[in-house]
């Protein structure tokens, strides 16, 4: 039986008190105003994905001519560099 009872109140079975029925939740949900967008929130948005792909496509430059610095290097095949 008590295992029963430990088990109804693990999966949360057991009716809440009703002090913590009527809690005030973190998110408040409130009606957008489109007419007057975030223009702050906009730009740090806009700004940081551009950013983003600049790092990218800075990163990938930098690799594709790392891996054909190391493709020269093992085609050259000289006695007298080793």
């Amino acid at each position: 039986m008590a295992a029963g009872l430990r088990a109804v109140r693990r999966w949360g079975l057991v009716a809440a008190a009703p002090g913590l029925a009527f809690t005030r939740s973190a998110f408040v949900v409130k009606k957008a105003n489109n007419a007057q967008p975030n223009w702050l929130g906009v730009g740090l948005a806009f700004s940081t994905s551009a950013a983003l792909w600049a790092f990218l496509i800075k990163q990938h430059s930098e690799n594709v001519m790392e891996y054909e610095r190391r493709k020269q290097e093992r085609g050259h095949k000289c006695t007298g560099c080793s």
